[in-house]
């Protein structure tokens, strides 16, 4: 092994918001002290349960990316395991998600963006 992955870090206009919709999804504690990393205006993290954690960084000028364009394309999406698409859709919704295709719900899973227009999937498992 050469190395360990430490966070992913999602670009976004608005670190605190991103990081609250995470933590709400995931059940993760947004901003929780930790040596690795500085927090503040222009930085906010999420700590999983599961032990994984997300960054998020203020980017002037954030474009996000649009589903299906190859001119702002997604460049990578998170999955996300649920028991209940129907129930988990709709919680996402709540927390400001949007549906980017429901039609996949055929084929098991969901495409919806987060409030900085990142993509993510709820798959059901």
């Amino acid at each position: 092994m050469i190395a360990e992955l430490q966070c992913v870090v999602l670009d976004c206009p608005d670190p605190a918001r991103l990081a609250g919709f995470y933590a709400a999804v995931l059940g993760g504690e947004a901003d929780r002290p930790d040596r690795r990393w500085a927090l503040g205006e222009g930085w906010a993290t999420v700590h999983t349960p599961a032990g994984q954690v997300l960054c998020f960084q203020r980017v002037e000028g954030y474009l996000p990316p649009r589903w299906q364009d190859p001119g702002r394309p997604q460049q990578f999406h998170l999955d996300f395991g649920v028991p209940d698409l129907d129930r988990a859709q709709e919680q996402v919704l709540a927390l400001g998600a949007t549906v980017l295709d429901a039609g996949a719900d055929a084929r098991g899973w969901r495409v919806f963006a987060d409030p900085a227009g990142h993509p993510f999937c709820l798959v059901r498992h």
